[in-house]
C-alpha cells in the first residue's frame, strides 16, 4: 500500500477511535506508518499524554489531524506541517502528530529535523509502529543500515509481522541488494 494511502487509512481509524474514546484517551492508531495495524503497537495508554481541556478540544485536534493527513495524502507537506505545528503547540506529547511531522520533514529532505521528530515520538511511545518504520527508512536514506535494522527488530517485537515491519524489511533487503551488503 502506498504511503499516502496508508496515512489515509490510519487517519480514518484514528479519527473513528478518537471520536469514540472518552476525553484524554487520545489517538489510538499510529499515523504515518504502515496501514492495517489498529493497535498501533501500543499498550493501554495509546494516545497523547498530558493533554488537558474539554472533549471539544480533543475533537478539534482530531479535526486538525484530519486536515493534516489530507494534505500529506495530497503531498502538500508544508501545508500539513503548518497544521501539525498547531497540534503540537496544543499537545507537544502527541506521538502521532510528531511522527507525521517527521514524515513531512523527511519528504522535504530535512533529515535532521525528521530525525528529531521521530525521536520525540519514540521517547513518548517507544513501540509506535509508524515512527519506528519511518525512522528505519530515514536511517536507510542516511546509509545507516545497522540503525535501520535496530528499528526492524523493535517492530518485530512490538507488532510481529505487521505491515510496517514487512515494508521496512523489504526496504532493507532492497538496500542490501543495491549496496551489496
Amino acid at each position: 500500500m502506498q504511503a499516502t494511502s496508508r496515512v489515509l487509512v490510519t487517519f480514518a481509524l484514528a479519527l473513528a477511535v478518537g471520536v469514540a474514546l472518552p476525553h484524554g484517551a487520545g489517538f489510538a492508531a499510529n499515523s504515518g506508518g504502515g496501514g492495517s495495524s489498529s493497535s498501533g503497537g501500543s499498550s493501554s495508554s495509546s494516545g497523547s499524554s498530558g493533554s488537558s481541556g474539554s472533549s471539544s478540544s480533543s475533537s478539534s485536534v482530531s479535526a486538525m489531524y484530519s486536515q493534516a493527513s489530507a494534505k500529506v495524502n495530497a503531498t502538500d507537506y508544508r501545508g500539513a506541517m503548518s497544521i501539525l505545528d498547531k497540534i503540537i503547540a496544543k499537545d507537544p506529547r502527541n506521538p502521532d502528530a510528531l511522527n507525521l511531522m517527521g514524515f513531512c520533514e523527511r519528504k522535504l529532505g530535512n533529515t535532521d529535523e525528521a530525525l528529531e521528530y521521530y525521536e520525540k515520538a519514540l521517547a513518548i511511545r517507544p513501540n509506535h509502529v509508524g515512527a519506528n518504520e519511518y525512522l528505519g527508512e530515514l536511517y536507510l536514506e542516511m546509509k545507516n543500515l545497522p540503525k535501520a535494522e535496530e528499528r526492524l527488530k523493535v517492530l518485530a517485537k512490538s507488532c510481529g509481522t505487521c505491515e510496517e515491519q514487512q515494508e521496512l524489511q523489504e526496504k532493507i533487503e532492497k538496500y542490501k541488494a543495491a549496496n551489496n551488503s
